[in-house]
């Protein structure tokens, strides 16, 4: 696939490869991702998941392939794991200030990702849940055309994670961004997505949640009962009256 570098096509890789001491991480991988639309990339541990989108936006060079990101794109990161020094209290306010941002703003980030009481509080505090809503609401201070989220419910119980996927549809919404996630609870996934990247180094599988679970490589990925499952909820999904 060459990548046509269409005003609409926000972010995309073609032909890419990792390898890695010996090992291939990734194989002639293409993807993607064009303005307002919602990708999840999928598959199991070692997949590569991260490895492509860490690959796709610069932080790690392709052995072979090409990368292309439409110029001036902003992009808010919320990586698959952020670490908190326990011994060195940094309050959630001086945290967002790291981007450069006024303080109104800062202010009007946690108030949208509903966290707007936390701006006092100490990382080394907060729950996952809160941890994720702060971490969102910095990668929103860029103004995102492009939010791209690792493993967004990583940490977080079952009930956080149904409103954290909600607070991620609307902010989608009211902002008007792509957004690129990487997750490995179908369901959710089913619920949050348009198009579903089916990843297991090479792309095994591509569509709508629908078309996917119906693949014979997902279910060969992920089995015949959770193919069952999912199809019965991404049908339910797009039921409309």
């Amino acid at each position: 696939m060459s990548l046509k570098q269409s005003p609409e096509i926000l972010l995309g890789v073609a032909n890419v490869s990792l390898r890695i001491r010996q090992i291939d991480i990734l194989q002639a991988v293409d993807l993607q991702v064009r303005a307002g639309e919602v990708v999840t990339i999928i598959g199991p541990n070692g997949a590569g998941k991260t490895s492509l989108v860490r690959t796709a936006l610069g932080l790690q060079a392709p052995t072979t392939g090409v990368i292309y990101r439409r110029e001036g794109l902003r992009i808010g990161y919320l990586p698959q794991r952020f670490h908190v020094d326990p011994v060195l209290p940094l309050p959630v306010r001086r945290f967002l200030r790291l981007t450069g941002s006024e303080p109104a703003a800062l202010s009007a980030a946690l108030s949208e990702v509903g966290a707007g009481e936390l701006i006092d509080a100490a990382l080394q505090d907060l729950s996952g849940g809160e941890l994720q809503r702060v971490l969102l609401a910095r990668a929103l201070l860029r103004s995102p055309e492009l939010l791209v989220l690792d493993e967004p419910a990583q940490g977080v119980d079952m009930h956080g994670q149904v409103e954290l996927f909600s607070l991620l549809d609307r902010v989608r919404r009211q902002r008007g961004c792509a957004v690129l996630m990487i997750s490995h609870d179908l369901h959710l996934v089913m619920a949050a997505t348009g198009r579903v990247v089916c990843l297991n180094r090479h792309i095994c599988c591509t569509g709508t949640p629908a078309a996917v679970t119906r693949n014979p490589a997902f279910i060969e990925l992920f089995g015949e009962e959770a193919a069952r499952t999912l199809a019965v909820y991404a049908h339910d999904r797009e039921h409309r009256h």
